[in-house]
């Protein structure tokens, strides 16, 4: 039986125009760091060109040792700025910071976790350096999914941080979180799917 992550983990679906609580637990990930515009920045490339041979050699470890099957997780991705209006009104993409990342499923070692290093070295993944395992905790969050273009989503953020959240007797808090669900290379720009994400904590002042 094989595990699908977006099935089964609370957190992986969304809907349009509507904006959800919910609750994230701890998830471990292989991460890599980074900064610029995602569209040119070469940081950004090696670190999908390690990610991806990292996560898919895991994916082999894990049915090979473990006898688990699982879907590879889809690439996620945090991003912040000093401002954030980088992301909603000015777009500033050179002023991005980010880390991306692939879910690593429960039960996994760091014995498998270093085999799918030396695996992924053989494939020269060249950000293979950068490449961390870490737990990260969420807890409270509020998503929504923007169905189009990556360049469309900044009307939806700035609804997102400017009224949805404070209407709410929110703050934000954290970095903003974006799961990728559908593939640039396959998918038409209008067809894309992203579940944008934003943790928040109860105003106090409120």
């Amino acid at each position: 039986m094989r595990v699908d992550p977006k099935r089964e983990l609370a957190g992986y679906t969304a809907r349009r125009n509507v904006f959800d609580e919910i609750v994230v637990p701890p998830r471990r990930f292989a991460m890599v760091d980074g900064s610029g515009d995602p569209n040119t920045s070469d940081a950004y490339r090696d670190a999908l060109a390690t990610l991806y041979p990292f996560s898919y050699a895991l994916k082999s470890i894990a049915k090979r040792e473990l006898g688990r099957d699982h879907v590879v997780a889809p690439l996620e991705a945090l991003w912040w700025a000093d401002d954030m209006a980088s992301f909603t009104t000015a777009r500033d993409k050179k002023a991005w910071s980010w880390t991306v990342m692939i879910l690593v499923p429960e039960g996994i070692a760091e014995v498998h976790t270093d085999a799918a290093r030396s695996v992924a070295h053989r494939k020269d993944a060249p950000a293979l350096d950068r490449l961390r395992i870490e737990s990260f905790d969420e807890g409270l969050c509020i998503q929504t999914l923007h169905v189009g273009p990556y360049d469309e989503e900044g009307p939806v953020l700035a609804r997102l941080h400017e009224q949805v959240i404070p209407e709410r007797g929110f703050r934000m808090r954290g970095v903003h979180h974006e799961i990728y669900l559908g593939d640039p290379r396959r998918s038409a720009p209008e067809r894309l799917r992203t579940i944008l994400r934003q943790p928040v904590s109860k105003d106090r002042g409120r």
